[in-house]
């Protein structure tokens, strides 16, 4: 069984004291690649440099809504540079937050708009975040999603950490997207996101930790790491009757299309 973690914040201060040990219990536990999100500038290069020193690792670069109160459009020549850069496989992660009260929502909509214009200019799939901004985030994808090129309607990005209804999901796989599930679909009282996992086509899901945070059942309250993909695949499975197995080649070829991902090595 192979499967891949599609977000993980590999990078951050929780991982430092046995990095190398969380990517190899991700190997032992069938997890062959993980890729990490970037926040801001500085995540990304964190990120673009453990791509760079370990073969299962890869990045993407971008701006984390909840970093963008200071967003104008000297940040877009520095995103691309990342952008360009060997083993960065998306723009990311990139949205709309509206719990937390970091960014006045207009400017997280320009560096929105600006991050998703620089990847259709790069063909490039985004990792999007919504946190209680699912109708203004929809609408923006929407709305780009119409006008992409060629290579990217089918490969438009992917709804990481999916948390909203089985509407807005539809919304999302008409205009292109992949569903993203993390440690959530195990919890007790997530029933509405597993009606959302038991309706997104097989070739749309993809499986993904948000290390260190939303550890599954049954670490949940410990750190989180992508070793504990397993869980939510087999959360997966039995949501849709199906074998573990299928659900790990399924997400592991859609997450390989999705970021052009090359070979596992």
């Amino acid at each position: 069984m192979r499967l891949i973690d599609t977000h993980c914040h590999l990078n951050f201060a929780s991982y430092d004291d046995d990095r190398v040990a969380v990517i190899e219990r991700a190997r032992a536990a069938g997890v062959t690649r993980i890729i990490i999100p970037a926040t801001d500038l500085t995540t990304g290069s964190e990120a673009i440099d453990l791509a760079q020193r370990y073969a299962a690792v890869f990045a993407s670069a971008g701006i984390h809504p909840n970093s963008t109160a200071s967003f104008n459009d000297s940040y877009l020549p520095r995103i691309e540079a990342q952008a360009r850069l060997p083993r960065v496989v998306a723009i990311g992660e990139i949205g709309l937050d509206y719990h937390w009260d970091k960014s006045p929502r207009d400017v997280q909509q320009r560096a929105f708009e600006a991050q998703l214009g620089l990847a259709a200019r790069l063909e490039m799939p985004v990792i999007i975040h919504n946190r209680e901004a699912s109708e203004d985030v929809m609408v923006t994808l929407e709305s780009w999603a119409a006008d992409l090129p060629a290579s990217l309607r089918e490969r438009a990005g992917v709804l990481h950490s999916f948390s909203a209804s089985p509407a807005i999901a539809e919304r999302a796989l008409a205009a292109g997207f992949y569903i993203g599930f993390t440690g959530p679909v195990t919890f007790k009282n997530a029933d509405e996101l597993r009606r959302v996992a038991a309706m997104v086509p097989l070739d749309r899901m993809l499986v993904e930790t948000d290390g260190p945070f939303l550890t599954p059942v049954p670490h949940r309250g410990q750190r989180n790491e992508p070793a504990y993909v397993p869980f939510i695949a087999e959360r997966l499975a039995a949501v849709r009757n199906t074998s573990v197995d299928e659900i790990a080649q399924a997400t592991t070829a859609n997450a390989e299309r999705l970021f052009q991902l090359p070979p596992d090595q």
